[in-house]
């Protein structure tokens, strides 16, 4: 991706800027380097309650309007928190964004954190995550990551532990916030229908001012090395048995995880980030799960992660097949493409699904601007840049290498989802 500029404001502010003239519309990203891998235990989930609690507004920007204000100029906004970030965006019309570019300066300092609104979103906090309880798959997820990573933040969920939900303070949110949300925190990008010296003559006019934080300590525990398999049972009402297994994956810096993308995107099909799907039918566990008739579904995931994180894949059993069948049906599929190298059509093929979706997901300047972000905040945004020229640099003994060695049953955790068949939940993932 060509006109991608980078500058830093005095203060320690990171901003990316691409001019894309195709339409007049600009999406501005803020993201901090704050995510739930670095809450301490008694704080879980901070990260998300504090980003629900940005959106109460300021005295500038009273929370009640900000929709209103938005919607009234053509735009649209929303945030995310992750594992490894925080970030904030609006999508406006080019002519209206300055509105964007205020709303996130001020807030960067002069969130409220009212008490009776911390209590009012505990509320809503609490019922997402009972929400997402609803859904055998979290309760499988969270118990198969909490025995894959014993120390490290990667440990919990985003949402947090109830027990957290339900004690987390005014005062250790709003801590949270002055700590990590300053400008050497954050990472601003805009990408749309603008000319780069005037967006960052206003960026520096309305940003440049905010006085730097001392450099927040970000809490980080690194995992110590697995030592054998680990497995864990939930038990819980439900119609439907779910394997998940996840194996120890390197993290995004690592040269090793373009390799286990395509891994990925040879046994499971491709998975993407920001929207849009790839269809699986070729994938080689398609074949021998879902077309053998053990599983209705199976699907993998492998994030682009600051810190190494897992390769996971979930099957959804059909109700007269067991999961001792689905888990012998997948370990013979390891083993086959840890010893017999791939075909260089197969190849080939994982390649042009995996450069697809990507395409796919990377349209919209609102999903260029958040990937920019997103590479920045672990390594830098030429790893955005180089995405499809690295993946297609994989080679088929590049994929034997990486699969003997990842693909190993010493380093995975292994999930059964039994269910007790006394209740009716969902299927799907939330």
């Amino acid at each position: 991706m060509a006109g991608v500029t980078r500058h830093q404001l005095d203060n320690g502010l990171t901003v990316l800027l691409k001019e894309q003239h195709s339409a007049q519309v600009i999406s501005w990203w803020v993201l901090y380097r704050i995510g739930s891998r670095n809450e301490h235990t008694g704080q879980t989930g901070i990260s998300h309650w504090t980003e629900h609690m940005m959106f109460k507004g300021t005295e500038q920007f009273p929370g009640g309007q900000l929709d209103k204000m938005i919607s009234r100029e053509g735009g649209t906004w929303n945030a995310q928190t992750s594992m490894d970030y925080t970030a904030y965006f609006e999508t406006m019309p080019a002519d209206r964004i300055d509105l964007a570019l205020r709303l996130e300066a001020d807030r960067m300092v002069n969130a409220r954190f009212e008490p009776d609104e911390v209590e009012s979103e505990r509320t809503v906090i609490i019922s997402e995550r009972q929400g997402a309880e609803n859904s055998p798959l979290f309760w499988l997820g969270e118990e198969v990551r909490a025995a894959a990573f014993r120390v490290h933040g990667y440990h919990h969920e985003i949402l947090g532990d109830m027990a957290d939900l339900q004690t987390i303070t005014r005062d250790d949110l709003y801590g949270h916030y002055k700590s990590h949300y300053m400008p050497n925190n954050a990472i601003a990008v805009a990408v749309g229908d603008f000319d780069t010296p005037d967006m960052l003559r206003r960026i520096e006019a309305l940003y440049g001012a905010i006085p730097p934080g001392s450099p927040p300590k970000i809490f980080r525990r690194p995992e110590p090395e697995q030592q054998g398999e680990r497995r864990v049972r939930v038990e819980r009402p439900g119609s439907n048995a779910f394997l998940e297994v996840a194996y120890r994956a390197p993290a995004a810096t690592d040269s090793d995880w373009f390799k286990v993308a395509i891994l990925n995107s040879i046994l499971t099909g491709p998975s993407g980030m920001g929207g849009g799907s790839v269809d699986n039918k070729t994938s080689r566990l398609y074949r021998a799960l879902v077309k053998t008739e053990i599983a209705a579904d199976v699907d993998g995931s492998l994030m682009p992660t600051v810190d190494p994180y897992l390769f996971d894949i979930v099957a959804t059993l059909r109700p007269d097949r067991t999961l001792e069948e689905a888990e012998a049906a997948l370990d013979a599929e390891m083993q086959r493409i840890a010893s017999e190298p791939v075909s260089e059509a197969e190849l080939e093929r994982a390649k042009k699904q995996a450069r697809a979706l990507f395409a796919y997901s990377t349209e919209r300047v609102t999903a260029q601007a958040f990937w920019l972000a997103f590479a920045e905040n672990f390594e830098n945004y030429t790893w955005f840049e180089q995405f499809v020229p690295r993946l297609e640099a994989v080679t088929v003994e590049d994929v034997l290498e990486v699969a003997r060695r990842v693909l190993r049953p010493q380093n995975r955790t292994v999930g059964w989802f039994i269910p007790t068949g006394d209740g009716e939940f969902a299927e799907e993932e939330e």
